[in-house]
């Protein structure tokens, strides 16, 4: 056989492995990222679930380099499991993971047909080329990005304290409320409520279930407005103390805004001196890194996003990252990341 019939029966198995690194490299790279960015709390069994993706790419591609036909035919398994169960939603999934299964499949049938063609000749790490890329690179961008990210997690500051808490500075002094239902306010479902859910506490019934005209997928469901949220929002049935939540409205805490929140960001424990223009989906502008500490934040509890009073549009509603991100999402979202916390006047 000819060289370049040879490489024509080695070429669909070095694109399957090719795309395959690929892949893992950037899950990697998303994966450890967020885990720094969002996962970054309480123990490590909070961290581990962002390296899954990591492990789920490298190991079927692991075994794909070795045995193709088995690692071909684990890969399209996963492709029909995914459109069985999840329909054509993720198409953008189990397309390119079928067109890899494929390859390594046929890289398994030459490599049973002309087994000469696959002798493997050379130095070591030539022999070796394509688990150095795929465990290496991992390896790479995982101390990459931690060389970036995890200096900054270990010096973040945290007094502890979770009592109610004055933020003053950079044109705002606010009260912010304590641990309890007015922060942290984690739901038995394991996250924190909706801004729908704490927009719409003084409607009847009070409390945070589910209201006549706004059950989500129902023919009337409407969408809570700003006015809810600044006029019998959650904030509003707080105790002076902010520990309790009373049956009637007592009109002593309320929703932040965006700019209130952004203001108060801070670094190490003092204000980090940011400024916000206005605009929704872009980083502010401030003096100091913001991230992740107190007195606004808490280190050991998995918000990283406070849901601000301003109303985005019918649907969608605003909140501010620790570090600085002015966003929005839609109102009725709900997740162990978007919390909230109530303030008031000194």
């Amino acid at each position: 056989m000819d060289a370049k019939m040879a490489k024509r029966r080695r070429l669909p198995g070095v694109i399957a492995a090719g795309l395959m690194i690929v892949v893992t490299l950037l899950w990697t790279f998303w994966g450890t990222a967020e885990m720094y960015h969002e996962g970054w709390w309480g123990s490590w069994m909070n961290r581990l679930p962002y390296l899954a993706p990591m492990a789920v790419c490298l190991l079927p591609t692991i075994v794909g380099i070795t045995w193709p036909l088995v690692g071909g035919l684990i890969i399209l398994g996963l492709s029909v499991f995914t459109l069985f169960f999840f329909g054509s939603n993720l198409f953008f999934f189990y397309v390119p993971a079928a067109i890899v299964g494929i390859l390594f499949v046929m890289d398994g049938i030459n490599r049973r047909r002309h087994p000469e063609v696959f002798v493997r000749v050379g130095p070591w790490w030539r022999r070796r080329l394509l688990y150095l890329l795929a465990l290496g690179g991992t390896l790479v961008v995982v101390i990459a990005v931690s060389a970036v990210n995890l200096p900054i997690v270990l010096a973040r500051v945290d007094d502890g304290e979770r009592g109610a808490r004055l933020i003053e500075g950079n044109g705002v002094s606010l009260i912010w409320a304590p641990e309890g239902p007015g922060w942290n306010f984690v739901q038995p479902w394991g996250g924190f409520p909706s801004w729908q859910s704490v927009a719409l506490y003084d409607v009847e019934p009070v409390g945070l279930d589910d209201k006549p005209g706004y059950v989500w997928g129902s023919s009337d469901f409407a969408y809570a407005a700003a006015e809810d949220m600044m006029d019998g929002s959650l904030c509003s049935y707080l105790s002076e103390d902010g520990l309790t939540l009373m049956e009637e409205r007592q009109d002593i805490w309320r929703m932040p805004t965006a700019d209130e929140i952004v203001r108060s960001l801070v670094h190490h424990g003092e204000n980090a001196g940011c400024t916000w223009d206005g605009v929704v989906g872009q980083r502010v502008t401030c003096e100091q890194r913001p991230d992740k500490e107190s007195p606004l934040w808490s280190t050991d509890h998995a918000a990283i996003y406070y849901w601000a009073a301003d109303s985005y549009d019918e649907r969608l509603a605003v909140f501010v990252s620790y570090n600085g991100w002015v966003n929005s999402t839609h109102k009725t979202s709900g997740n162990p990341r978007h919390s909230y916390r109530c303030v008031r006047e000194p």
